[in-house]
């Protein structure tokens, strides 16, 4: 099976999810997201086929590793390769987090979605939307977005957030004390 790739694995993200992680770039998304950070990843024609085998191989290779983020591009246009990968993660002993323009509802309801959403430990949901745009979110770039625990939803019927994440606050890593200010 082959999967179609924006660039080579990157590891040591800490921006990615939580942990240290190695990001699997797809190439090809739906979206076209006013004010995207990265869209180059947008044409499906774009980027390198690569083996799903390829990429399992070299997971197997990662050390100091505490996850894998499927990222792009959109990882839900290939669910099916990022299926495989996303397992053979999990074989590994690595947890999965996912970034989507979808909605966890839109995956939920389409079955080659599904399966991709079945391997998944960390959903982060929801088109990019640059009027939402914020750095001072963790792990995301817009307000609407949501950090879903898959299994969670998927055991109860409705969407989970990720409890340290469920009343998130914007926090301003840049504020100053009161008496800094002139």
């Amino acid at each position: 099976m082959k999967i179609r790739l924006a660039a080579d694995l990157q590891t040591d993200s800490i921006v990615d999810g939580e942990g240290i992680r190695t990001v699997v770039w797809t190439q090809g998304c739906p979206h076209h997201c006013k004010g995207c950070h990265n869209p180059t990843t947008h044409d499906f024609n774009g980027g390198a086929l690569v083996d799903v085998d390829y990429i399992i191989d070299e997971l197997k290779t990662l050390k100091n590793q505490d996850g894998i983020t499927l990222s792009g591009g959109d990882p839900v246009c290939q669910s099916e390769a990022c299926s495989e990968i996303a397992k053979a993660a999990h074989e590994l002993g690595l947890n999965v987090w996912c970034y989507t323009g979808f909605t966890y509802e839109e995956m939920i309801r389409n079955p080659k979605h599904r399966c991709l959403l079945d391997n998944v430990d960390v959903l982060v949901d929801g088109k990019f939307i640059l009027e939402e745009k914020s750095y001072d979110l963790y792990f995301k770039g817009s307000r609407n977005q949501r950090i879903i625990d898959v299994k969670k939803s998927l055991e109860s019927g409705q969407v989970v957030l990720v409890e340290k994440y469920k009343n998130e606050k914007e926090v301003n890593h840049y504020e100053k004390p009161a008496y800094m200010f002139v």
